[in-house]
């Protein structure tokens, strides 16, 4: 009797199910997908679409003018529901995605990480690394088919046949559509973490990570609302700050609305309207933290990138402007040690330093960060130049904030001599 009951549940579940109120299409796509792809069609019966009723034809229907569309079974479907077939119902996410970063991700494609994982590296490199972040030209064949070295490809600013950019499934999942998981850190952490842009890590390592595991439990990440200080307190992750609702703000698909300064680059520079960008994020962290907490938070975070900044990213790039214009480096990236040098001292270490401070993350500010840039830049860097041409460091390393390669005064020695017999007892 067991056995039977375990077969007839077993063949129950590969039975389609009717649903009343979606489409007739919709029912013709579930009746045949049910046995061919059923995971797909149970990640859609646990969606908020099923609930309201939003079937697969709902979102494959293909507009007139997708280039990608092909027939299936006496219908015209589009394989890839780009944002313009979101936008039917999510127009507003829609245009604020957009506006976003995200959506111009791809343009790392003319960039020195883009140069170094095509060429340097190689083209297969670049297909599963590179753009299945970034994104890249998704190119159709015919029959529903597409070039295999542009589809799959989840990159959240890959650019559509339909001349839509960016994939709302890189976040929400493809047939689960569901806000939970974009509300996960992990699902930041996918494209968000290594040596050049460590979020994750450093989230995990911040105490806004810790109580996020600490109390799963009570984030209430189904809710349809989520707003914080409402629906839940216990810990911020990615989206809490970067996107989701406060009791003063609406949620925003525009990641970059509440970001005040750009730490991509090799100098860390304010963005336009810089002001109104953190008066919103810190609005997010009033929730949690008193307004001299948050105030003072952003002193010591500012003074850190100021420090980055004039101490090491702007003497680097002016040594490597020198070099430059001097003939003593070529104009292909990557050729000269130097090169890949500059490149890890900024895009590696000087990020790590910086976004560690920005996310509360001590170790990735000290040890992966600025204890990494300090002796890349002193012992690498600078002897690096000096080879290439005598004298073109002098000025950098004669300022005050390099001083202390002369050498410590007798005071100095003295006082680090007094502190480690006192600390160690010797």
């Amino acid at each position: 009797m067991r056995f039977a009951a375990l077969l007839s549940s077993v063949l129950l579940s590969f039975v389609p199910i009717t649903y009343s109120q979606i489409s007739a299409e919709g029912q013709t796509c579930l009746d045949c997908h049910s046995s061919n792809t059923p995971g797909i069609v149970e990640q859609w019966r646990e969606s908020s679409h099923a609930k309201k009723d939003v079937d697969c034809y709902s979102c494959h229907r293909a507009n007139e003018n997708d280039p990608a569309a092909f027939d299936h079974y006496g219908h015209r479907i589009a394989v890839i529901v780009t944002p313009n077939y979101c936008a039917r119902c999510h127009g507003k996410e829609v245009e604020q995605f957009e506006k976003s970063h995200h959506a111009q991700a791809t343009q790392f494609i003319g960039s020195l990480d883009n140069m170094l994982g095509e060429v340097v590296e190689g083209g297969p490199a670049a297909v599963n690394g590179c753009r299945q972040c970034h994104g890249s030209e998704v190119k159709y064949l015919k029959d529903g088919k597409f070039d295999p070295d542009t589809w799959p490809n989840s990159g959240i600013g890959r650019v559509n046949p339909d001349g839509s950019r960016g994939s709302c499934a890189a976040c929400h999942g493809r047939h689960s559509f569901s806000s939970a998981v974009a509300r996960q850190p992990e699902n930041c952490g996918k494209c968000h973490l290594g040596p050049d842009h460590p979020q994750i890590e450093i989230y995990n390592e911040s105490k806004h990570g810790i109580q996020f595991r600490a109390n799963i439990a009570k984030m209430n990440l189904d809710s349809k609302s989520w707003v914080v200080g409402k629906d839940y307190s216990a810990a911020p992750t990615c989206a809490t700050c970067h996107m989701s609702a406060t009791s003063n703000q609406p949620v925003t698909h525009d990641v970059g609305d509440r970001i005040s300064v750009t730490l991509r680059p090799v100098i860390s520079k304010k963005l336009e309207n810089w002001e109104k960008r953190r008066a919103a994020m810190q609005d997010v962290c009033s929730n949690c933290h008193a307004a001299g907490w948050v105030e003072n938070f952003y002193k010591q975070y500012d003074n850190t990138v100021d420090l980055y900044n004039e101490k090491f990213a702007k003497p680097a790039k002016a040594i490597m402007d020198k070099l430059y214009a001097a003939n003593k480096l070529t104009k292909t990236p990557f050729d000269e040690k130097i090169e890949w040098t500059y490149y890890e001292l900024w895009h590696h270490q000087g990020r790590r330093a910086r976004m560690g401070t920005a996310m509360m993350g001590p170790d990735y500010t000290q040890w992966h960060g600025f204890y990494e840039v300090a002796k890349t830049f002193y012992t690498e860097f600078i002897p690096e130049a000096e080879a290439l041409m005598p004298g073109v460091t002098s000025e950098v390393m004669n300022s005050p904030y390099h001083q202390w390669t002369k050498g410590l005064s007798k005071e100095q020695i003295q006082q680090q001599i007094d502190f480690y017999k006192k600390r160690y007892n010797e």
